[in-house]
């Protein structure tokens, strides 16, 4: 029979490009979570997306082994996944000539930068503009480039997604961006909280930490972590068993004069465990008698969400983005008061109570923090650029 010409045929989902020219397996943080958990997500959020990813070598390799790789097309471009110079190189010259060669209608960064000359329309995440507030984060020619190529993805995109309303409002002051143009979508858990976890007796034995209550520290040893007045802190805390200071995570070249700070302020009592696995990192947030995040700027604060959804008592800084995380499940402290670190400390390790309570409102605080909230958001702005696009 044929077809009534009242018939009307729904158009396809237009494809979305994701650029993951900057994720480097096992050496980007926060950052690569973000894309593996988003991925899923956005898939299960609206199942008619259908997704490109542009990725180099390495990265298509690791995102190869993900349940949902069949659902997804990956154009993987020839370039030195650790030269973040050819990277970058590779973002503005080779990444715009792979997306003439499909049928992208709109790319969406994950990593703060962007094509300068995008051949569709575009949407940025920026991470965050901690560059900004402090300079000596970033050295060099990185410096440099995250001065020139950080505005000009701002200015180059129809929207910016962000993590919290702190870095929208760093967004607008440092970038000057319109408001209007920058939407917020926090993030859900990065770690499955369900993960099994390592022997605690086999942790406790690998990093020397013997029967002493643990203070958990997760953060890239960097100077806006303001890991050195945490270790300052830390060695004015006096608590009976002496508490364990332990900073897993990947060597940066601060961490050296950290152990040196350490060696002074509290001598044997800090484990820098260097990168560990999940089944570990798990051991560590459930053995974890508190967990401390005295950073001075974060575009989210992924480590207090994990903390959070575990029920491990948080303390942090009262700054940036984490009060909006933690809300009223943390005890809060100024950052840049080193006594005030080390009396949040000595409250939780000796006061039982707080510890329970903060215990018990942690998991029920991080209830509002998805990944299918993040999925919904990040759809909202994908169909507003495309709209401004049509305009």
């Amino acid at each position: 029979m044929p077809c009534s010409r009242h018939t009307v045929v729904a158009e396809p989902a237009p494809r979305i490009g994701l650029n993951l020219l900057h994720l480097v397996p096992g050496e980007t943080g926060g950052s690569e979570l973000y894309a593996r958990r988003l991925i899923p997500a956005l898939l299960e959020v609206d199942p008619s997306f259908q997704l490109t990813l542009f990725v180099t070598p390495p990265a298509a390799a690791s995102l190869a082994a993900e349940p949902w790789s069949n659902e997804v097309a990956v154009v993987t471009l020839p370039v030195d996944a650790r030269s973040r110079p050819r990277r970058v190189l590779a973002e503005q010259t080779a990444l715009p000539r792979a997306v003439r060669r499909t049928d992208v209608k709109l790319l969406h960064n994950l990593f703060t930068t962007a094509p300068a000359l995008p051949p569709v329309s575009q949407v940025t995440t920026i991470l965050d503009v901690v560059y900004r507030r402090f300079p000596e984060t970033h050295a060099g020619l990185l410096a440099l480039g995250m001065r020139v190529l950080v505005p000009l993805a701002a200015r180059r995109s129809k929207r910016i997604l962000t993590l919290s309303e702190a870095s929208k409002d760093d967004i607008v002051r440092f970038l000057g961006v319109p408001a209007e143009r920058v939407d917020v979508t926090y993030l859900g858990p990065g770690l499955d909280s369900g993960a099994r976890p390592a022997p605690e007796a086999d942790v406790r034995s690998r990093l020397e930490l013997g029967a002493a209550p643990i203070v958990l520290t997760v953060s890239a040893k960097r100077p806006h972590k303001n890991l050195e007045r945490l270790i300052d802190a830390f060695g004015r805390v006096e608590h009976d068993p002496a508490p364990v200071l332990v900073f897993p995570g990947y060597a940066t070249a601060f961490e050296a004069e950290l152990r040196d700070r350490a060696e002074q302020q509290a001598p044997g009592r800090v484990r820098f465990a260097g990168w560990v696995d999940d089944a570990t990192l798990e051991t560590l947030y459930r053995a974890a008698s508190c967990f401390v995040f005295p950073s001075l700027a974060e575009g989210f604060g992924l480590p207090v969400l994990e903390a959070l959804v575990r029920g491990v008592p948080v303390a942090c800084s009262n700054v940036s983005s984490l009060p909006e995380v933690a809300g009223k499940a943390a005890l809060y402290f100024d950052p840049y008061d080193t006594d005030a670190i080390a009396d949040a400390l000595e409250q939780l390790l000796a006061d039982e109570g707080l510890r329970l309570r903060l215990a018990a409102a942690g998991p029920e605080r991080a209830k509002r923090f998805t990944w299918a909230e993040t999925a919904r958001r990040t759809r909202e702005t994908y169909a507003r650029a495309l709209a401004s696009t049509r305009s």
